[in-house]
């Protein structure tokens, strides 16, 4: 029987060759995706846009990293400072991967490639793209269970076939530049993401 998760390496490949990148990882939502570029990155503090997505505070802080807070708009993408990883949910465009960068997108519902749920990260990075494979699939390599050697602690974060199927359709009708615009609430005003280090929202 062929390996059903091929699906999900030739939808990599596809977004990859669109962005630019040399790698491209399927995960199964773009907060993922930005958890385990920060766990990778060993992040301290990390100062994003007060207004994003709630779960992006959430992803640095469970990596072990801290939250500062900054008051300033933003469009498409935005970096986590001072590291060289983006959160490019809302962004989606032909040739956009900057080399040296991870760079994290979304497939839910509201964002470009509507599958649902789905994240990716984009990176030129040897070693982490063996070690973002094993961490998103509880540490396994693409073998039968009974046949692997465990040699890490992973999460349960891989795309399924089906989402990776139905997102390598949909790109096949992606625009050249893809953006989208949420309305996000202001996250500093929110106590509960002071609650590890002390650089926390806007001190």
């Amino acid at each position: 029987m062929s390996n059903p998760y091929q699906i999900v390496r030739t939808f990599e490949q596809a977004l990859s060759g669109f962005v630019g990148s040399p790698y491209a990882v399927a995960v199964d939502n773009c907060t993922n995706a930005l958890f385990l570029c920060c766990t990778w990155l060993k992040v301290g503090e990390v100062t994003i846009p007060a207004k994003t997505y709630v779960t992006v505070p959430c992803a640095i802080l469970h990596a072990g990293g801290r939250v500062r807070f900054e008051s300033y708009e933003w469009e498409g993408s935005y970096q986590l400072k001072p590291y060289p990883l983006y959160d490019s949910a809302c962004q989606l465009c032909r040739g956009m991967y900057v080399p040296g960068t991870f760079q994290c997108v979304s497939f839910s519902s509201n964002k470009l490639i509507n599958i649902g749920k789905g994240g990716m990260i984009f990176h030129d990075n040897p070693e982490a793209d063996q070690w973002f494979r094993l961490a998103r699939y509880g540490g396994r390599h693409e073998v039968p269970l009974t046949s692997d050697h465990f040699t890490m602690l992973g999460w349960n974060m891989y795309m399924q076939p089906e989402q990776a199927a139905r997102g390598l359709t949909l790109a096949m009708h992606l625009k050249d530049q893809n953006i989208v615009r949420p309305v996000y609430p202001d996250l500093s005003q929110f106590e509960i993401y002071r609650g590890k280090g002390d650089g926390l929202g806007n001190q």
